[in-house]
Formats: C-alpha cells, sequence, structure tokens
C-alpha cells in the first residue's frame, strides 16, 4: 500500500487554469526514455507560496549574513592583543608620543596639590528623582547625558522635565532633576565623547584618585545663586575644599574650571568671602588659605555672541544650516512636535544661559564702526608663537591685508545686523527706526492652544513688534540687551535679577556687594590672594562665532519670526563671512577677545580689578585638527570641548598641580593678537 496518496483537488482547484511548464533539454537527457517535454500542472496558489518562501529566505539569509560576520568581527576584535590597535596606529601614523601623565611620571613628578574640577554649561550629567506620569520609571535615570535614549523615546515628556519654571526659574510643580555627582558627572558627554576624563587619566598616572580629585557638579540650568537656594550647591564646594586641604596637610587645592564653570567659580569666589545669608562666611582670606591656582579653560568671561543668536532665534552656525537645509525639520509643525519652538521654549528658560550674554557693551565688543579685531584676516594660517606678549605676527592695517589685497571690511561690533548690505556699509547711511516704543500685542496671544502648548514670548510680540525689530536693522553689543528685554521681557526679568553686564564705575560702591555682580568681572574684584594665580588657557586658530546676519523668518502664527541669513556668503573678498556669520579667532565658541582680555590686561598687574596684583598667565593652545580618523578627536585640538584631551594642556595643568608656578612651566604663550586687540579697548584699570 503506497505510503503518499494524492491531495484530492478542490472545486477551485479543478476551475484554475493549468500551466504547461516545459521540461528542458538537459532534464529531458536526465530522463531515460523521454523524447518529448512533459507538462506539469503547478496551481497558482502554489506559486505564489514558492515566491514568498523565497522572498522570507533572501531576508533570513542576509540578516543571518549580518548577524554572523558582526559576531565573528567581535570575536576578533576580543582575541586581538591589546596592544595591536596602537601597532596599527603607529604603523599608519608613527609612533605615538607618551600621555603627558606618562611622560610627567618619568620625570619624577607626583600628586602633591588636590585638584577641583568646575564642568561648564550641558557637559554635566542631570538624573531624575521625582516626575510626572509620562516619567515612569526613568528615577535617577539620566535625563541629560549618556544615550540621551529618552529623547527619542518620549521627546515632549523629555523637554517637559528639562525645563523650569518660567516665573521662579527653579523647579516646575512635580519635577526633580539634579546634578549627578562623582567624577563620572562629568567625565564623559555621551559614551565614547570625553569631558574629562582624558584629564583625570592623566592626573592618575603620577598618583590622583578620587580623595585628591573632586567634581564640583552643580545644576548648569538654573542661575548661580540659586544652585545654592536649591542643591547647597555652593556650600558644598566650600566644605570640599576644606575637607581637601584638611586632609593633604594644608595643600591648598588647584581650581580648573571649563566653560561656564569659569564664570560660576568666579561667583563662587565672591560668595565664599561674603557674610552670610547671602554669601558662605568665609572671611575676605578665605581663597588666600585654600586656593594654589585657578587653571580657566576656554573661559567666557565677558560672554560670547553665541549666547545672544540662542536666546532671539535658538540657533546658532551650525543649526542655522541644518535650519536652511531642512527648515520643515526644525520650524514646522511635524507629528505635532514643533523642534525648534520646543527647544527655544525649555532653553529660554536656563537662567545660566544669560550669564553668558557679552558683557561691557561697546566698549568691550565694539560699536557701528569699530571692534577691536579690526583688520582681522580669516584667512591666516597659524601663527608663530610668541612669548610674553609680544604679539607681532600680524602686520595688515585697516582693511589691507599681508598680501596687499584689499578686501571689505568687516565690522565685529555689529553683532546682529538685518542684511548683509547693512553688516558692510558706512553706519552714516543706515535708516533705523526705534523699536523700543512700537506697540506689541497679538489677538491670539492669550491662547496657547493656538500654539499646541509651544508657548514663547515671541507669541506675545505682534506683527508689529517683529517688524520693529527688523527695522532697527543693527545691534551692538550695547542694544542687544534691549533686543532681548523687548522680545523676552519675562525671561530677562529673571535674568537681570541674578547677572549684569555692564562696567563698574566705582567697585567700591556697596551695590557691588550684591550676588548679580560676582560673574561679571568688570563688576567685582578679584580674592585678596596675592599668592593666587590665575590663567586663562583656551585655544586658537578655530573660526570663531562673533557676528550675525539674520533676516526675517516665516510670518505663521507661531513661528520663531527670525533666522540667521545663511545665503550671506562673503566669498573670495570677505572670507571672514561664512553661512550668514562673522567668524573670528578663537576656539570655535569663545572668541580670544572673550577668553584672554582679563587675563592679558583687564587683571594684569594692579588694577582695580586686581587690587592685590595676583599673577595672572595667558596660555594659548594653537589648533591642530587630527591628521585621520585613527587620531579620534586629536591630541593639539583647540576646539572648546576637544581641547580637554590637549596633550600641551593636560601637561600643563598636570605641572601646576604637582607644584609648579605659570612662570616655571613658561609664563605666557601666545599665537592670537589678544594683547594688540587688549590695547584698543578704552577701558579705565
Amino acid at each position: 500500500m503506497s505510503l503518499l496518496r494524492r491531495r484530492k483537488p478542490s472545486d477551485s482547484d479543478k476551475k484554475r487554469p493549468t500551466v504547461s511548464v516545459p521540461v528542458q533539454d538537459s532534464e529531458a537527457d536526465s530522463t531515460k526514455g523521454a523524447n518529448k517535454a512533459s507538462s506539469v500542472p503547478v496551481p497558482n496558489s502554489v506559486r505564489r507560496a514558492k515566491a514568498r518562501c523565497s522572498c522570507f529566505d533572501s531576508c533570513c539569509w542576509w540578516i543571518g549574513f549580518v548577524c554572523s560576520t558582526w559576531w565573528f568581527l567581535l570575536f576578533l576584535y576580543n582575541a586581538m592583543p591589546a596592544s595591536f590597535p596602537q601597532y596599527v596606529t603607529e604603523a599608519i601614523t608613527g609612533p605615538l608620543p607618551d600621555p603627558p601623565g606618562v611622560k610627567l611620571l618619568k620625570e619624577g613628578l607626583r600628586a602633591k596639590h588636590p585638584v577641583v574640577f568646575v564642568p561648564g554649561i550641558v557637559t554635566g550629567g542631570l538624573e531624575l528623582w521625582e516626575g510626572h506620569q509620562c516619567a515612569e520609571g526613568l528615577f535617577r535615570k539620566r535625563l541629560w547625558g549618556g544615550t540621551f535614549g529618552e529623547v527619542y523615546k518620549r521627546p515632549l515628556c523629555w523637554v517637559e522635565h528639562m525645563s523650569l519654571d518660567n516665573e521662579t526659574g527653579l523647579d516646575p510643580p512635580g519635577v526633580r532633576v539634579r546634578p549627578v555627582s562623582g567624577l563620572v558627572a562629568a567625565d564623559y558627554f555621551i559614551p565614547g565623547y570625553f569631558v574629562w576624563a582624558v584629564l583625570i587619566a592623566n592626573l592618575a598616572r603620577i598618583g590622583y584618585e578620587e580623595k585628591t580629585m573632586y567634581m564640583a557638579a552643580y545644576d548648569w540650568r538654573i542661575s548661580f545663586q540659586n544652585t545654592e537656594v536649591r542643591d547647597q550647591s555652593l556650600s558644598r564646594i566650600k566644605s570640599n575644599i576644606e575637607l581637601m586641604v584638611a586632609t593633604n596637610g594644608g595643600k591648598k587645592v588647584v581650581v580648573i574650571p571649563h566653560s561656564m564653570g569659569v564664570l560660576y567659580f568666579l561667583h563662587f569666589m565672591k560668595w565664599v568671602e561674603a557674610p552670610s545669608p547671602m554669601g558662605g562666611g568665609g572671611g575676605p582670606d578665605w581663597c588666600a588659605k585654600h586656593i594654589k591656582a585657578v587653571m580657566n579653560i576656554g573661559g567666557p568671561f565677558l560672554g560670547v555672541p553665541k549666547a545672544v543668536t540662542g536666546l532671539f532665534s535658538a540657533e546658532a552656525k551650525d543649526v542655522a544650516v541644518a535650519r536652511a537645509i531642512a527648515p520643515d525639520v526644525l520650524d514646522f509643525d511635524i507629528l505635532g512636535l514643533q523642534t525648534l519652538r520646543h527647544v527655544m521654549r525649555m532653553t529660554r528658560t536656563w537662567d545660566a544661559t544669560m550669564s553668558m550674554i557679552p558683557k561691557g557693551g561697546d566698549t568691550i565688543w565694539g560699536g557701528l564702526e569699530w571692534a577691536p579685531e579690526d583688520g582681522y584676516e580669516c584667512s591666516n594660517g597659524q601663527k608663530k608663537q610668541q612669548k610674553n606678549g609680544n604679539s607681532d605676527s600680524h602686520k595688515g592695517k585697516g582693511n589691507k591685508t599681508n598680501t596687499g589685497v584689499n578686501r571689505p571690511r568687516v565690522h565685529y561690533g555689529r553683532i546682529v545686523s538685518f542684511g548683509k548690505d547693512v553688516a558692510e556699509v558706512p553706519s552714516s547711511v543706515i535708516e533705523r527706526l526705534d523699536f523700543q516704543d512700537a506697540k506689541k500685542g497679538n489677538a491670539m496671544a492669550d491662547s496657547n492652544a493656538s500654539c499646541q502648548d509651544v508657548w514663547t514670548e515671541y507669541h506675545e510680540l505682534g506683527s508689529i513688534g517683529r517688524k520693529a525689530v527688523a527695522d532697527y536693522k543693527v545691534y551692538t553689543a550695547g542694544s542687544v540687551l534691549d533686543l532681548l528685554q523687548f522680545i523676552a521681557p519675562k525671561m530677562m526679568r529673571r535674568g537681570s535679577a541674578h547677572f549684569s553686564y555692564g562696567i563698574a564705575d566705582d567697585l567700591d560702591d556697596p551695590k557691588y556687594g550684591h550676588y548679580k555682580y560676582w560673574s561679571n568681572p568688570l563688576e567685582t574684584k578679584l580674592p585678596n590672594a596675592p599668592e593666587m594665580e590665575i590663567f586663562s588657557l583656551y585655544g586658537v586658530g578655530v573660526p570663531t562665532e562673533r557676528a550675525y546676519v539674520y533676516k526675517r523668518a516665516s510670518s505663521a502664527e507661531c513661528s520663531i519670526p527670525f533666522q540667521i541669513d545663511t545665503s550671506a556668503e562673503g566669498g573670495p573678498d570677505n572670507p571672514c563671512l561664512k553661512g550668514g556669520v562673522y567668524l573670528s579667532d578663537g576656539d570655535e565658541t569663545v572668541p580670544v577677545l572673550s577668553a584672554g582680555f582679563m587675563c592679558a590686561r583687564g587683571w594684569r598687574g594692579k588694577t582695580r580689578f586686581n587690587p592685590t596684583g595676583m599673577k595672572t598667565f595667558v596660555r594659548e593652545y594653537s589648533h591642530s585638527p587630527p591628521s585621520n580618523l585613527l587620531e579620534g578627536r586629536g591630541s593639539q585640538s583647540g576646539a572648546h570641548v576637544d581641547i580637554m584631551g590637549n596633550f600641551a594642556l593636560i601637561e600643563d595643568i598636570i605641572r601646576v598641580a604637582a607644584g609648579a608656578t605659570g612662570e616655571e612651566i613658561g609664563g605666557d604663550q601666545v599665537f592670537s593678537e589678544v594683547f594688540k586687540w587688549s590695547e584698543k579697548i578704552k577701558l579705565k584699570l
């Protein structure tokens, strides 16, 4: 009895037409006695099933191939000797230099002074301690830093929890986001992207460990004084420094702030000496007793123009380019997520960003017809090193370059210009209409629902107010404050309660004892600590944002009405203008003028800002990008964050931490025109 039985065809199969499939000659030859092709009926359902199986099999094979390759490569990576990647790198790039920690260990340097790290804006991790229903399961998970996984999973919930209260600048009801503590708070920003990790590792090579290193983490979103009100962050820094000094034989600490952390520590030095309850009650000699040196890295002492555009249009150079390339992504409502407006809604609640608005007005940053950087040549290559401030590498005068080519004059003092022509023409031909008396208001201003809860103060500005802002044509560092006050009065009311941007007439005036002045080096004195040293360490040779060309944007009710005009290009005649941004020398974020002026001139010698004459040093690091991908972010970078891995900078820091003075590491090291530009500033010292 046969074990296989033919399936009885169904009625539908009987009705289906059959298809004759001729057998190829090779098949016929392989069949004995076959002289003609045979016909085999194949139902359509079988043909469709075979097609589906073929597609499914192909997908399975492809997935299997990718997975197998991945696991094979992973096996090879784990099986290879630890020195193999270095061997490959050295085979391509040549022998690698010893890391600074290894080099200095061979020289006999050992850990001596405890070190304190003060991270800057956005580089410190923040974690959730209390949240709303949408944040279920995120207790003590990082909302900022790490993998940023929640940004992709629940973006609106993330924005809601990262925003602060619009009235108080503190936590909104039902939300508590707090800084991560310990060295892990800012060693890496995201996995693989170091901030402090390289410096920490090199310090560890000469004997440092966690008891001699302290990360002064704080919530970089809130105003400096409010970090003490809410978290007692300033008190924690004070007590930790006192503990480190006491447990290390009385050796003073070396403090290393980065970026906005420079301003935060300026605030701390005044707070710790001031009497309570406003201050820490440490007395006028606290800094002299506890601090050996402050080594500021990439410090925006006098602010950064980039802070203006961030508050004005939630843009910087890179964002402006992305906005021009893909406006539908950043400007319009996509699936209920208005990206750029959500960013503005969130960042305008971060009061700390207002600490970096340019300080000193037109006296420091220049006016309509002048700026300290006048004559800077964007096409210049790296300049030779100058010692002790004798910078003479720049020979061009006026608009004439070193090659004798006349170029259009760059008006760096015009921080915001509406139109490229306005940025270039003499100020005498610019017709400006005052905007401050313009009528503001909007019939829809009371209806947040019209903007799907993406509320910014532009919603209340109205079309007349928007037009008035553009009709004023050009804004300098002095009038930028009026501009921000006009477009965002609620934000600026909070900011003006915590920060100031002027130049003090009389530093002995009791009003300067208020905390709002403490982070402005032009409105406060350095501590009474003549033996303490202050360093300004920063990169140069990287095109850095200095001024902007703007245009009116969409007139839609809820849109951001202004944007950087990325079509404004200088071309070969004016290489300083690229994508609507005028570029100067700096570290990509902080211009040389802001990073270097105070140590080059404002605090140099005995001045009214430095009454005890503590020594100051300017140490610049000429930017050299990595030559290939194997070098990662490079060991000679001068970029604002990448400089944290610069071997020369790390070596300088380790030497000072091991006991050296500023003179012993070489004094000033200058590649830019910072001393020349500083002399152009008419400031009473």
